[in-house]
């Protein structure tokens, strides 16, 4: 193991006002790591208490600290600063994730590290492009707007993506000059305590970045209802994402949630079926399925449905489980044993309710919470396993006549996410994009991110947007002046 990594695992504090503290409770707990079973570190749990210490710093570091108040380009340059600090300790920082998620070291060190450093940067440079402007309004005045901070910020991020989604709320609000309170996912704290000490070591003012880890019934709770705090950024599921809406209703403050989803990808019979097959693997087997944009439903035309459920099973069975540090490892374990065991009985759920398993279906292996990657095929749309979130590398196959069935079956879910169409046929793709329910649309490809292109949800998948310039509206609000030239 890494000496940095080491380093890590010793028994992690919050992080409030640039200082580490023990939670006022003294309480602590355990963090683990999935592939092993076993425990991975001690962290302090952050109770009503500490959110409210918390909270306080924030509040004073934006009504009265430095960083609201700072010129623009000088709060560019430290966030830039922390992308630099964040790629010199890439490394050390996906095994870290990869340890406590199970997550591989591809994905966490190829495919979120670089995508982390991007949105730091980039935010970075959007710091000095907020601003109002001029209104011609009306007689012998002059009237303009100023697009100010919001206020403190809550972020309340979940434990699939721990630094990438952490990273997707802090950069946008800390360049627009908020202040944070950031509450990771007790499962996965490590990474985000590490974000907070680089974010100091780049000269981030203290109090502007608090980091308190803690469940999400005392602390995430404690967050949302406290009156100090301006605005709560959420992801997670849409069951908590409803309370959440409930408690900031107190309040009245901000609220943006990414939610659940339950995302078709569907492969037209035109479709290039080498690269639909990659797209659709991609789609549901990456991360070992634990992400909100899964293509967990896959809807295909029913002329090339079983040549493409062929290749996807003897490429599922290829699939390499196993330690997510190995190289050759192509799918993690599960992030905890609860949601392995919660992935297993949605399958049994499947197969009760009629659904053929075509491959996996089980556990693998004894040592660890590794799930077989799981086809089913003759999926109907009413059952559970097409309907309900699992959040695990379970595929569901729905066959389909043409593009008009797959976007109305597609669009029966209560989600509205992300989905995907392959086809040659460029009109076809065209119209399905328009036509989809969704806040993201891939055309001949899944799953792909830049940090200058919004992600985010309508239905019950949640409303606002991380990533690109609409994120940025979330964290600013627009201030009307008026001045009488007369």
């Amino acid at each position: 193991m890494a000496q940095a990594v080491r380093e890590r695992l010793k028994p992690g504090k919050l992080l409030i006002g640039g200082k580490t503290e023990e939670a006022i409770s003294g309480k602590t707990f355990p963090v683990w790591e999935p592939a092993l079973g076993e425990e991975l570190a001690q962290v302090a749990e952050g109770g009503a208490a500490d959110i409210d210490r918390a909270v306080r710093v924030a509040r004073e570091a934006f009504d009265s600290g430095p960083w609201p108040k700072m010129a623009a380009t000088d709060r560019g340059r430290i966030l830039w600063r922390l992308a630099d600090l964040i790629e010199q300790n890439a490394d050390a920082l996906a095994e870290l994730e990869c340890r406590n998620t199970g997550k591989t070291l591809f994905e966490a060190r190829k495919g979120e590290l670089p995508i982390i450093i991007d949105c730091f940067r980039y935010y970075a440079g959007w710091a000095t492009k907020i601003h109002g402007e001029t209104i011609p309004v009306r007689g012998p005045i002059l009237n303009y707007t100023l697009r100010e901070p919001v206020g403190v910020v809550g972020a309340i991020v979940p434990w699939n993506f721990p630094l990438l989604i952490a990273t997707w709320k802090v950069a946008p609000a800390l360049a627009a000059g908020c202040t944070c309170v950031l509450k990771p996912a007790s499962q996965t704290p490590l990474t985000a305590l590490r974000l907070g000490e680089l974010a100091l070591e780049a000269g981030l003012p203290p109090g502007a970045l608090n980091v308190v880890p803690g469940p999400g019934t005392t602390a995430g709770t404690a967050l949302v209802e406290h009156p100090m705090v301006d605005k709560i950024a959420f992801t997670g599921s849409t069951e908590v994402g409803r309370e959440i809406m409930r408690r900031a209703a107190g309040t009245v403050k901000r609220v943006s949630l990414e939610l659940g989803g339950k995302s078709p990808n569907i492969v037209l019979a035109d479709a290039d079926l080498e690269a639909a097959t990659r797209g659709v693997l991609n789609g549901i087997f990456y991360n070992k399925g634990e992400v909100c944009s899964a293509g967990s439903r896959l809807l295909a035309a029913a002329p090339i449905k079983d040549e493409l459920l062929a290749r996807l099973k003897a490429r599922a069975e290829a699939m390499t489980l196993g330690d997510p540090l190995d190289p050759k490892t192509r799918m993690g374990p599960q992030v905890s044993e609860e949601q392995m065991q919660k992935i297993l009985r949605y399958v049994e759920v499947g197969k009760r309710e009629g659904a053929e398993l075509v491959t996996g279906g089980e556990r693998h292996g004894k040592v660890g919470y590794f799930v077989k990657p799981t086809i089913f095929d003759r999926v109907e749309p009413s059952m559970t396993i097409a309907r309900e979130e699992i959040f695990g590398p379970v595929l569901a196959t729905i066959t389909v006549a043409d593009l008009d069935d797959a976007i109305a079956k597609a669009n029966d879910t209560m989600y509205g996410l992300a989905a995907a169409v392959w086809t040659r046929d460029i009109k076809q793709a065209h119209r399905a994009a328009r036509a989809l329910r969704a806040g993201t649309v891939w055309i001949n490809t899944y799953g792909i991110f830049d940090a200058c292109s919004p992600f985010g949800g309508v239905k019950q998948s949640g409303f606002g947007r991380d990533m690109g310039q609409h994120a940025l509206e979330q964290y600013t609000y627009v201030k009307s002046v008026w001045v009488d030239l007369s």
